[in-house]
């Protein structure tokens, strides 16, 4: 007798779905071959594996959730069914009229599942492969930021990985071999969401400016309850007219919570936050008219006005807690109910929804401060919801879905940051290499009374303007490098310890300049600021 054999893609071979005559003559032609001593064997297509097809591309959610199966009946029963997956033996278990094949946790890569069995037709067997890769990794997307240098369209241009697929604001864009494209979109569209979508459904997104950099400004702070008083708003005017200013930095939500305009978003007015100390579009028109722009500072995360109305509602999570579960007092200077929950849905909102609101009312930049952790041992706080991401990763991805959120209104989006963040980005979770990405500006606190001793070499910062401000700087510059986001440093116009008079300020604006820094906010707490430490702005 010879020995049995298989033979794929026989004329002979069959599957479920042949005709009932065609069947009866295979079976004849079978049972013939048997009788004259051959002993053949013959590869039937197989019963079809549901659930998992040939060359299908996994996420990680589908690859968690996928399940493959057998219909029983077209299987040949249970126990006729052997299957593998990558060489190795899976159980095949009896689910009613299925065989479900109990796929082991698929990890990341190519995978190859054989289902193997007798078939119920005499002297057949099947044998069926499916292939298939599992793809968690989002998709490679790098953007040029765009030159801009005129009123024409701006040019998009970037790479994605090759197997991705790119729309630009949900237009999508023809993709090179190499996975180059380019795009052009209107001046004055602001910014566009460029996403990467590969074949497993993976997406990468960046919002992108198309403003090019922040041109100078040179800006000095006032509260919104200083707006308010005739003398601070006059002197401020009067260096925007006398050219030594060009920028006018006005709060709209400060320290305590408080927005200074009637605002009208929800969670503002329904915690009672809307204090209406000034009328927001009447201001933004005055500096205008004085020949200014109007920087937006939101103070972020520190706010105790939400805080506290979170905490009296029983909504904890919107507040930074202890491992205990109690709120966290700020690191011990800030208050019990200071600091809000950056990683909280809610939180994360509300701020960006009064940025766009600024950015609707005209204000020309949205200037965010304390967005931040408190400072103190990470090991001490908790922050609801922010899962398996750092707290820099969460600061991060919230100033960019605030850059997102503002969409097509023109203003510019900057980050207030500690100074020792260019070297230390997980001290209060302020990652300047990450910001710069996300952000049109940073402006790091650079005040020389807020260093410690030695400090960049320098013995007494306090009382050597230039040489801190100078050295810090450098470290903000070198993370900026590459990037069209610029760095507008928080200069110190007040006196804390050293007596700060027009040349301590003038030296600070020098070591900015000795890093062609160009732009600053002055800050003082009381805005009387020093008109004789500035020069006369000259056109660029």
């Amino acid at each position: 007798m010879m020995a049995p054999r298989h033979i794929s893609h026989s004329p002979y071979s069959y599957g479920p779905r042949r005709s009932p005559a065609r069947r009866r003559a295979l079976i004849a032609t079978a049972g013939a071959l048997a009788l004259a001593g051959v002993g053949w064997t013959f590869l039937t297509s197989g019963p079809g594996v549901h659930g998992l097809s040939d060359g299908s591309v996994l996420d990680g959610r589908k690859a968690a959730q996928v399940t493959a199966y057998l219909d029983t009946e077209a299987a040949g029963g249970h126990d006729n069914v052997r299957a593998t997956l990558d060489g190795a033996a899976i159980p095949v278990t009896a689910a009613g009229p299925r065989l479900k094949l109990a796929l082991p946790r698929l990890t990341e890569g190519r995978h190859t599942l054989v289902v193997e069995g007798d078939s119920s037709i005499p002297f057949a067997s099947y044998r069926e492969v499916v292939g298939f890769t599992v793809d968690t990794t989002a998709p490679a997307l790098k953007v040029v930021d765009p030159e801009v240098k005129n009123a024409g369209p701006v040019t998009i241009a970037g790479k994605a990985g090759t197997d991705a697929k790119v729309s630009v604001d949900g237009k999508v864009v023809s993709v090179d071999k190499s996975g180059a494209f380019t795009i052009t979109v209107p001046r004055g569209t602001s910014v566009v969401k460029v996403t990467a979508v590969d074949r497993a459904g993976n997406t990468t997104t960046k919002a992108v400016s198309t403003r090019g950099r922040r041109p100078m400004i040179r800006a000095a702070h006032i509260t919104a309850i200083g707006w308010g008083n005739d003398t601070l708003r006059g002197n401020i005017l009067a260096l925007v007219r006398s050219g030594k200013l060009n920028a006018v930095q006005l709060d709209v939500k400060d320290e305590d919570g408080e927005v200074g305009y009637a605002s009208q978003v929800p969670l503002a007015r329904q915690i009672g936050a809307a204090k209406g100390y000034y009328d927001a579009r009447k201001a933004v028109a005055e500096i205008h008219a004085a020949g200014a722009q109007v920087i937006g500072r939101i103070v972020a995360f520190r706010d105790p006005k939400l805080a506290t109305a979170a905490w009296k509602a029983g909504k904890k999570d919107q507040v930074v807690l202890t491992p205990a579960g109690e709120p966290y007092a700020g690191g011990g200077h800030y208050g019990k109910l200071a600091f809000t929950n950056f990683a909280d849905r809610t939180v994360r909102k509300y701020n960006q929804d009064l940025a766009v609101e600024a950015a609707s009312l005209g204000f020309d930049d949205i200037l965010y401060d304390y967005v931040r952790r408190p400072d103190g041992p990470l090991s001490k706080m908790r922050f609801p919801g922010i899962g398996s991401a750092t707290p820099e990763q969460s600061i991060t991805s919230f100033v960019a879905d605030t850059r997102t959120a503002m969409g097509s209104h023109p203003a510019y989006l900057g980050v207030s940051v500690f100074g020792i963040a260019a070297t230390r980005p997980t001290e209060i979770a302020q990652d300047i290499a990450a910001l710069v990405k996300v952000s049109d500006y940073i402006a790091p606190m650079v005040y020389p009374s807020h260093w410690g001793p030695g400090e960049y070499g320098v013995a007494n910062p306090d009382t050597a303007p230039y040489a801190i401000v100078q050295r810090s700087l450098a470290d903000f510059a070198r993370q900026a490098k590459g990037t069209q986001t610029e760095i507008v440093p928080w200069l110190q116009d007040f006196s804390m310890g050293s007596t700060y008079g027009p040349a301590q300020v003038a030296e600070q604006i020098k070591a900015a300049a000795a890093n062609k820094m160009n732009s600053f906010i002055l800050w003082n707490a009381g805005a009387r600021y020093q008109g004789a430490a500035l020069q006369q702005i000259v056109a660029r």
